[in-house]
């Protein structure tokens, strides 16, 4: 069998406060595997995504600092994507407008990845490394491309998706992170600041 990965051009501002809205490309790519469909997340019911959320991560998750980085933005909705099983949903992944508040003066745009979720009862199928990829490959082609960073393995992120620590030795975050798992890929300045949201300019 094979997984078609279909995309829709997606008009409408992600839910929430803080949307950088930014078209989808229209896309059609095919590789083998199950019956899955990678989509975007826009299309899928809130309530679901969260329950999906709760069950991978747990339902205290919000405490933890990535959502603090995070802060009242919403998700990029370019860049954000479900895994659909038929029409269950089994993953999702999530990207993010954050910054780094230098302190030397400025910022620098960055996409924060995560969470990535899959259903418990399908982890080790790949699906997690598929949706990865795929918003990886979407973020490198969007008109408005900045540096993607993530909190995460630097074993697991740097072998397959080339996240590292090179330039983050001097980020902080607004709570406790381990400084080997603040990871980064792409070409990311080397500056000591702080992580923050980061909002639509005004027009």
């Amino acid at each position: 069998m094979r997984i078609q990965l279909a995309f829709a051009r997606v008009n409408a501002t992600a839910r929430g406060p803080g949307a950088l809205a930014s078209p989808v490309r229209n896309d059609l790519v095919t590789m083998p595997s199950s019956m899955t469909t990678i989509a975007p997340l826009a299309g899928t019911a809130d309530d679901a995504v969260e329950q999906l959320l709760d069950r991978a991560f747990g339902p205290d998750r919000h405490r933890r600092t990535a959502y603090l980085i995070r802060e009242g933005t919403a998700a990029i909705p370019h860049l954000s994507f479900a895994a659909l099983d038929r029409d269950m949903l089994i993953g999702t992944i999530q990207c993010w407008p954050v910054q780094l508040v230098r302190d030397d003066g400025g910022s620098v745009p960055l996409v924060m990845v995560g969470p990535i979720a899959v259903e418990p009862t399908r982890q080790g199928e790949g699906i997690g490394q598929r949706l990865t990829h795929h918003a990886i490959r979407c973020a490198e082609q969007s008109d408005d491309a900045a540096p993607m960073m993530l909190i995460g393995d630097p074993e697991y992120y740097g072998r397959f998706f080339g996240f590292d620590a090179t330039a983050t030795a001097r980020w902080r975050a607004p709570g406790p992170v381990e400084q080997r798992r603040l990871l980064a890929r792409g070409t990311t300045p080397l500056a000591a600041g702080m992580l923050a949201p980061r909002f639509p300019t005004p027009a």
